[in-house]
This record gives structure tokens, sequence and C-alpha cells, in this order.
């Protein structure tokens, strides 16, 4: 395995606007559509995406409930917002704020919603975020949420940027931007914090907060709990160890009038917390998730802790006057928290099953578990869908299964009484199928849990498509099969989940396990879950796809490059592949904490056994693969996938397709039509090679 830094001859495809690159790609992209054309699958899944009668989960923001609506009409959503009221007796009044396909028509852009960022109470304003291409850059335009419409007079707007804004004060932001005076890190993130008052030039707008270039980025932030204002800036060092620092914001009273140097400029101060620990505010309080073992004021706390207290314990004080509030078992560890007005509601897993637990802050953090109300037999996640923690303790819980269309349901954290507001519809036919829980045992002996979907009364070797993603503490917990049921349950296939390390299903300690050179073990699960499938008789390896995208799509390409023999299709998405380059590609500098440098001379020496695009060997056998990829992906890019394709067409036997999307960023797709019809293209790979033609 030669390193191919500067001796690779598919470089030339890293180009990714070049005019060969753009032809190969159109030229494979054309022969996957032509081969896996699915017309009847593809309508008929953007029929139940475009659904006029499916589940609405909005985001709350005082009386007001906030939704992006998208359907054949609006393919770039229309942008909106119901009372509460109306919404909570189930006849949402909606208000239209934005039409986004007519505003890309207006200005020639077809714009992407990328998010709204509200302003303080009864601002009446918010920051709109709009993509040109769905790529993680976009622009930033104010918004008068009264008026329906962009603010006029002296507006906050920003250029296409990876730009984090948020606010102070009605005319004060704080803002990560890489324009106008500002620079990049190496991972291409905004490097500095500044704050910005309204009639100023964003270029005078003075730092607050300033990374190195080596830094992956600073994040920036604002609580606004009870009336106060506090300023938060986070410099990111890699992806995993930061530093916050936070300040009281005091408003400007010149407001628009106000020049750059018109108010002193804050002094932040350090948390002095653990760089590695999980850092939130709320008022007064501080909260602090550790990862690894922390000793505070005597006390060692393990990693996977809460740990609540007032913000002076860690600004000011020796952190004695921090409580834990949860701490970790072997089998339950803390998934997220939220805060209502009065009570800390924790979303817990338990051998990777939901609940849902309500502390009482004024009762010595007592415990209470919310429960949903629902009766069934399948295996359902749940989490907290949103919150005002500034009104009230009403709580707003999304659950669902496998096999179970999603529930909107409202309780109240202080005094639950659940009741479901609405539900999805059921989308395909799941009688007489199940969802199971099963453990595999992993080379080193760590039992590895996956879930099964499949008929109840199965019959082996049956097809089998095996997903994971095994990074950045990411738990891969049930959702509805929105499209993989009708896709692939409904005629009677297996579906199966597996909650390998890397992950979080087991907290922080899960996903160390799997860092840089303890990688292999991810892998090893992957394979011992498929494996586990044929002990079982569920299937047989020239029967089972894997499907991964994104570090979802390194695990993939790593069954196809090292354990080929074990699965008959590979499905591999926005993909890492090249862990040589992976760092000088888009955002990739920003992971070197997951995987490793691969400059560094001991890290290469590991990281190399992980890298597909350099696994490849000529005259080896590969099960069929299809990988797929978007232009405009800004995140991880599209030309570690186009290499990798180029390889093994150019120096194996190996049937290999390739499909990429002009729009659509890290997601592949822009909008429903695009998604059905990826969606169906892959499954009629997968329909092909596991169940017309199953090869060995």
């Amino acid at each position: 395995m030669a390193d191919p830094l500067d001796d690779d001859p598919y470089l030339w495809l890293e180009a990714v606007h070049d005019p060969a690159a753009l032809d190969w790609v159109r030229a494979r992209t054309a022969e996957t559509e032509a081969a896996y054309d699915s017309p009847a699958l593809a309508q008929r899944l953007r029929d139940i995406l475009d659904d006029p009668d499916r589940l609405v989960v909005p985001a709350r923001h005082g009386d007001w409930m906030y939704d992006l609506w998208r359907d054949a009409a609006n393919p770039r959503g229309l942008w909106r917002r119901a009372t509460r009221a109306s919404f909570l007796a189930g006849r949402p009044d909606w208000q239209m704020l934005l039409d986004i396909d007519e505003l890309g028509r207006a200005d020639g852009i077809p714009w992407a919603f990328a998010g709204a960022v509200h302003g303080p109470r009864g601002s009446q304003r918010a920051l709109v975020q709009l993509s040109p291409d769905g790529g993680d850059a976009h622009v930033i335009r104010e918004f008068d949420l009264a008026a329906a419409g962009f603010v006029a007079d002296a507006p906050f707007t920003v250029e296409a940027d990876k730009s984090r804004g948020a606010w102070l004060d009605a005319d004060t932001l704080l803002i990560s931007c890489a324009l106008e005076g500002g620079a990049k890190t190496a991972s291409g993130y905004p490097r500095s914090a500044r704050l910005w008052r309204r009639g100023s030039q964003l270029a005078q707008a003075p730092v607050v907060t300033d990374a190195a270039e080596s830094d992956v980025a600073v994040f920036v932030g604002a609580d606004h709990t009870g009336g106060r204002s506090t300023g938060v800036t986070v410099i990111a060092h890699d992806f995993f160890h930061d530093e916050v620092r936070v300040w009281a914001h005091e408003h400007d009273p010149h407001g628009a009038a106000a020049q750059a140097d018109a108010a002193p400029v804050p002094d932040p101060v350090l948390i002095d917390a653990p760089q590695d620990a999980h850092v939130d505010l709320h008022g007064e309080l501080v909260t602090v998730r550790t990862t690894t073992e922390w000793t505070v004021a005597g006390m060692t706390h393990p990693g996977g802790t809460l740990l609540v207290g007032p913000l002076r314990t860690l600004t000011a004080g020796d952190g004695a006057e921090l409580v834990a509030v949860f701490t970790p078992t072997a089998t339950a560890v803390l998934e997220d928290w939220t805060f209502t007005r009065t009570r800390l509601v924790l979303t817990v897993l338990e051998n990777v099953r939901s609940r849902i637990l309500s502390l009482d802050p004024a009762n010595g953090w007592a415990q209470t578990e919310l429960h949903t109300g629902v009766a069934t037999d399948d295996i359902l996640a749940v989490d907290v869908a949103t919150a005002d923690a500034d009104e009230d303790d009403e709580l707003w819980l999304l659950a669902r299964g496998f096999l179970t269309p999603q529930m909107l349901i409202v309780t109240d954290a202080a005094a639950p009484a659940p009741r479901v507001v609405d539900r999805a519809r059921t989308v395909f036919d799941a009688e007489g199928l199940v969802t199971t829980q099963h453990w595999a045992v992993s080379a080193d002996g760590t039992r590895i849990p996956y879930f099964q979907i499949a008929p109840r009364t199965l019959e082996g070797p049956a097809p089998v498509v095996l997903s994971g993603y095994g990074g950045f503490e990411v738990s891969r917990l049930p959702e509805y099969a929105t499209i993989f049921g009708p896709a692939w349950l409904e005629p009677g296939r297996v579906h199966v989940v597996a909650n390998i390390r890397g992950g979080g299903e087991f907290g922080p300690g899960w996903h160390l396990a799997a860092l840089r050179e303890k990688r292999h073990r991810a892998y090893e699960d992957f394979v011992a879950v498929a494996r586990d499938l044929v002990a079982r008789g569920v299937t047989t390896p020239n029967r089972i796809g894997c499907h991964g995208g994104s570090n979802g799509g390194l695990l993939v390409g790593n069954m196809l490059t090292r354990f080929p023999d074990d699965f008959g299709a590979v499905v591999c998405g926005v993909p890492l592949l090249d862990m040589r380059r992976y760092t000088r590609l888009s955002a990739g500098a920003s992971w070197i904490a997951e995987y490793g440098d691969p400059d560094d001379p001991d890290d290469w020496a590991f990281i190399r056994t992980f890298s597909p695009y350099h696994l490849i060997e000529p005259g080896r056998t590969y099960p069929p693969s299809l990988f797929y990829a978007a232009t405009s992906d800004d995140r991880v890019g599209p030309v570690q996938a186009r290499k990798m394709v180029a390889r093994l067409m150019d120096e194996t036997d190996a049937e290999v397709h390739y499909l990429e999307q002009n729009d659509g960023g890290h997601a592949a797709s822009i909008d429903n039509a695009a998604k059905a019809a990826l969606q169906a293209t892959i499954y009629a790979f997968l329909d092909d090679v596991l169940v017309r033609r199953p090869g060995r």
C-alpha cells in the first residue's frame, strides 16, 4: 500500500467542478439511473413524503409553533407558524411566513431553508438561514416575524458562509463568520466571534473570542432564561475538546444608532470544566456532562455523569456546589437533557430503550418517570420534540418505533398527563412484522446489540439490509420505516440496525472504545452482527446488504474492502474513504480527534488499516456496490466516493455503480422528489443484487 499523497492517478477527480470530472460523474450517474430506474417506487415514496396529512413536528417559541412544510407544490418549502392554542386543539391556523420556492424564483437562486435563529422573547425577529445548494454554507437574512417579511431598515445580513449567529438583544448579535475581516480555521469554519451592533458594519465588529487556525471552529450562543442575556463563545480545539466562555450582556440603549465602539467589548469568563465535557447554560445554572472521569471538589464522577450547579461555581468557585443528578450504570446512560420552567428532563437509554425522567430541583432533584401512555408491543424511541423553558413546563414528546408511526405527545414535566396530539399515518403494510432485539459477540468478546425488523414467522435465508453508524457518539435508535418499510419490509424482507461501538448507545465509553487506533472495533462489531444473522439462520452472506452514510459510509467501505465475503451488496453514501487525504478535503480536518492525523506517521500506521481507498486489492472478489454523493456537499464532499469508484472500476473486476446529484449537500438530496428518486435507486439495486441474483 504505497502512500498516494502525491502519487494518486485519481487526484483529478478531486477538482469538484472541473469539466472533465463532471463529465465522468454525469456518465457514471446516467449508467446507474438507467440500470436502476424505478419510477413506480419513486412515485410511491414521493407521495408518502408529500402526504398532505402527514405529521407535523413543530418547534415551539413562546405562543407560536413553527414548521417548514414541503409538498409537491412547494418542494423547497413554506416556512410557517400557528398559535400554540390552535395546534394543541388539533386545528392549526397556519400563518405563512416565507415561501422558499417563490423567494428562489425572485432571487434566481434555488434556495434551501437551513433553519432560523429566533430573537429574544418579544423581539419578533429571526435570523433566517438559506443555502444556495443544500450545502452547509448559507446566507443569513434578518426576518420580521410580525410583518412576515425581511427587515429593510438596517438589517443583519451575511453572505454565504458557515456562519453562526446568536441574539444578545434585539439590536446586538454575537456572530462567528469568516467573511468581512474574519478568517477560517484549517477545517473551513470561522475562527473568531464578534460583537455586531445594529447600524455598524460587520467588518468593524470587535472580536470577542479568537481561535487558532489549527482549532476546528469558534461557535456562539446566547441564553435568555429568566430575562437574563448571557453570551456564550466556544473555541472547539477539536471535535471533542473545547473551551466555553460566558459573560452577562447588558443591552445597549442606543440601539441602531450605536457605533462599533459605543460600548465596551466584553471579556468572557472561562467555565472551569473539563475540555471534553458537554457544558450548557440555563439562567444561573450550568450543566456539565462528563465524557471521562472528573474529580472536582474532592468527588470523582465517572464519564457520562450529569452535574448541575450555579454558574458561579465554575466561573469563580471550585465546583463544590455541583450536584450529580444522573450517574450512568452498565446499562443506563444519558442520551439528552432539556429544561422546562421548573424541571430538568432527561432522556435515558437503558439497553438502547428510551426512558424520560423529570427531575425537580426544588425537591432535591427527585425523579419522576414520564410515560407516553401508548400501549404497543413495538420497541419505541422517545425524545423531547420541543419545549419553551421560559414559558411553562409543557413538554412535547416524539414517540415512534420501526413499525409504529410517529406520535406527537404533549404532557407536563411537573404534573404528567400525556395526551397524543397527532400521529402519522401508516405508510406500509406491517401485518405479520415484528421488531426484536438481539446480541452478537464481537472479536474481543463484547456483546453488541442490534434491532431486527422481520416477519414474525421468518423463513431463511432472507434478504437483509444491515445498517449502522458507529462514530461521533451518535446513537442509532428506532425510527419509523417511512422509506425502507414500503421499499423493503413490505415484501417480507429483513432490516437490521446495529448499535456498534463508536456510537453513544452506552454512553461516552461506548464511543471512546472505537476511537482512533481502536477504530477496528467498530468494524469488528458490525461484521459480528452480520455473522450472527447467519448463525441464527436468518440469512446467508450473499443475501446481506449493508448501507451506511457519512461516517457510516466509511463503515460500509470497510465492509467492502476488509470483509467482502460476509456481504452480498454494499451501499455507500456521502462517505469518507480516502483516509490519507481526508484532512485536506472539505471539513475533514475537523475530525482528526475521531480518526487520527494521517500526516503523523504514527497515526497513519493505524489509519491505513481502515482506509478503504487503500485497501482495494486487484484480483480480489468484491460484492456489487453502489456509491452516491452530492456535488454540493461541502462537509465531506463527493471526491472520495468518486475516487473509490474509479479505482474499483479500473483495478478490479468488481461491479460498481455511482450516483451523484448536484444539489443536496451532505444529505445528498435537496427535496422530497430528489430523496424519493435516490432511495428508489438504492432499493432497486438492493432488490436486484440480493433478491433477483444473489451471488456466490
